[in-house]
């Protein structure tokens, strides 16, 4: 590395490499890989770039660097990525959280009418559990359970929901979807793989090469995760209870249609903060006796 040892000269430098690689937001990158390398924080980084960085963190930020320019995503090399203000670690197993994601978990809490409740909360393919582990951070008196086919992906979903402080209410397995679990939740999360298989060699390189393929591929049609998960889901909801399920960009219709004709009513969506259909809440049918409407 070239351009001096201090915080600012190493910031300018790796910001053009970075920019040479057409990495977007290249100041921004190289910032937070100087912060890695350096163990510092956001403000000593950019208070002091006069502060000269020791030659063990130079020579980690330059492998850090060298990683980044490969286009591996600066959460995979730091190891962790925030989520609804929680920190989980990453593993090669699991899909990075994205904050489309929190969308699912904030449509999930707009609808529970007494977060002191002591609901059951079902996360399908929970990947690191960041899903299922916001909603227990917001719902005290809940528990739930996680289910992925990664046993990887179970393992460090368990990890992170004792760095949370959440173990004693968050179970994890490893299983497809719903199968083997049983019924009686009060509340389903899913984000199921939903990009087409041809689809995902033109993504971009930090999703394609980094990302787990079995997180990504839904299939030809990218529908085939919500067909695999609306075969469980009615059962697995409670006849009161309702499911919050991501889904790709222009798919919402797509995947109503199919949770329709496995018997759930869509009972909403919410859009993302790019305006996008992220999320559709699911519920079972409701049926009119007399005066009153009852699920069925």
């Amino acid at each position: 590395m070239t351009g001096g040892a201090s915080i600012g000269a190493a910031i300018a430098d790796a910001a053009a490499r970075l920019a040479a690689c057409g990495i977007e937001a290249p100041r921004r990158e190289a910032r937070l890989l100087v912060a890695l390398a350096a163990e510092l924080d956001d403000a000593a980084v950019l208070g002091y770039p006069e502060r000269e960085i020791a030659g063990p963190a130079r020579t980690k930020l330059e492998r850090m660097l060298a990683r980044r320019l490969a286009h591996e995503p600066v959460s995979r090399i730091a190891g962790r990525r925030e989520f609804w203000s929680l920190e989980f670690a990453l593993s090669p197993e699991t899909l990075d959280p994205r904050p489309d994601s929190e969308t699912v978990v904030a449509a999930a809490l707009e609808r529970v009418a007494d977060r002191a409740a002591p609901l059951a909360v079902l996360d399908l393919g929970t990947g690191t559990g960041c899903m299922l582990l916001a909603l227990l951070s917001e719902l005290p008196s809940a528990w739930g359970i996680g289910v992925d086919l990664s046993p990887g992906a179970a393992a460090l979903a368990r990890q992170n929901a004792a760095a949370t402080g959440l173990k004693s209410r968050a179970f994890f397995a490893v299983g497809r979807w719903g199968e083997g679990v049983g019924g009686g939740f009060d509340l389903v999360v899913a984000n199921p793989p939903y990009i087409a298989s041809e689809a995902i060699a033109g993504l971009a390189p930090e999703v394609a090469r980094w990302e787990p393929r079995l997180a990504l591929d839904g299939g030809s049609d990218g529908l085939r995760g919500f067909r695999e998960i609306a075969a469980d889901l009615r059962r697995l909801v409670k006849p009161a209870g309702f499911a919050c399920i991501e889904v790709g960009d222009g798919q919402a219709d797509a995947a109503a249609r199919i949770f329709a004709r496995a018997g759930l009513d869509e009972a909403g969506r919410r859009r993302d903060l790019s305006g996008i259909e992220r999320c559709l809440v699911l519920e079972r049918p409701k049926k009119t006796v007399g005066m009153r409407t009852l699920p069925v």
